[in-house]
Formats: C-alpha cells, sequence, structure tokens
C-alpha cells in the first residue's frame, strides 16, 4: 500500500473528510538539482497541493494529520493500461495496415501502414485514458491512522 500524510481541511456533516495531500517528486533527490532543467521544469509546473475528500467514521479537527493509503496494484494497473494498450493498438494497427496494403498490392505500404498504426494506437490511448479514469474513480484513498494535530 503506498502511504501518504495528508492534512485534514474539514469534515462536513455526512462523514466525508476533504484533507490535502502535498505533492511530492523525484526532484531535490540530488546532488544536481541547482543546474538540472528538469527540476526546474518540475517545480514550476507540478502542482504542489492536491485536495480530495475520504469517508470516514470518526470525527477529525481542521489541522488533523493522516495517514492515507492507497493499494499499488491499482497505480501499477492503470499505469500498464496507458503505456502498453497505446504500444499494442500502434503495433496492431501496423500488423492491419501492412496487411491490407498486400491484399491490395500498393507500391509502396508505408502510406498506409504509417497513419494506420498511429491512429490505432492514439484511439487506444483514448481507450486506456477512459479505462484508468474509470479505474481511478472506483478506487478510494482509505484513512489508515490518525497522527495527531499538525504543528
Amino acid at each position: 500500500m503506498m502511504e501518504e500524510v495528508a492534512k485534514v481541511i474539514s469534515q462536513d456533516n455526512s462523514g466525508w473528510v476533504t484533507v490535502e495531500v502535498k505533492v511530492k517528486n523525484a526532484c531535490n533527490h540530488c546532488d544536481n538539482n541547482e543546474s538540472c532543467g528538469t527540476s526546474a521544469v518540475a517545480k514550476a509546473f507540478s502542482p504542489k497541493v492536491q485536495t480530495f475528500a475520504l469517508p470516514s467514521s470518526e470525527r477529525y479537527l481542521p489541522g488533523d494529520l493522516l495517514k492515507v493509503g492507497l493499494p499499488e496494484s491499482v497505480l501499477l494497473k492503470a499505469a500498464a493500461l496507458v503505456y502498453l494498450l497505446p504500444l499494442f493498438g500502434l503495433f496492431i494497427g501496423a500488423l492491419l495496415a501492412q496487411s491490407i496494403a498486400s491484399i491490395i498490392t500498393l507500391g509502396s505500404s508505408d502510406v498506409l501502414v504509417i497513419p494506420m498504426a498511429l491512429l490505432c494506437g492514439f484511439a487506444a490511448w483514448r481507450k486506456a485514458k477512459q479505462v484508468a479514469s474509470r479505474m481511478e474513480q472506483d478506487t478510494q484513498p482509505v484513512i489508515i491512522a490518525k497522527l495527531g494535530h499538525g504543528i
């Protein structure tokens, strides 16, 4: 389970706790972060805080620190879906176009293969993005522990 520390923002009467998590990135962990272009881009464009709501049967006060967790399997499935499905779509599109080109005997099959491969890869990426989004909505982080009140 991937765990992160979250700070309670508010809690409503229906049992939902609004928390914020400070997003960490891989930058600032090496000795080259001063002269690294990737570090500068990550600092400029990455969101610093992510806010979301969690169901809870307990009462929490604003400022309380909670340990929240999300199963790694969800992230691995979503990553595999978004990275591998477009790759398979690209290969399937290329094979399909190559088969069609051999049937109609074009002079150069690249004219058909490249656009068809790109089109199928893009369609697979869109589908993977939809499925990963649905998977993300169905998976809810859970509160593992109360860590106390923040300073």
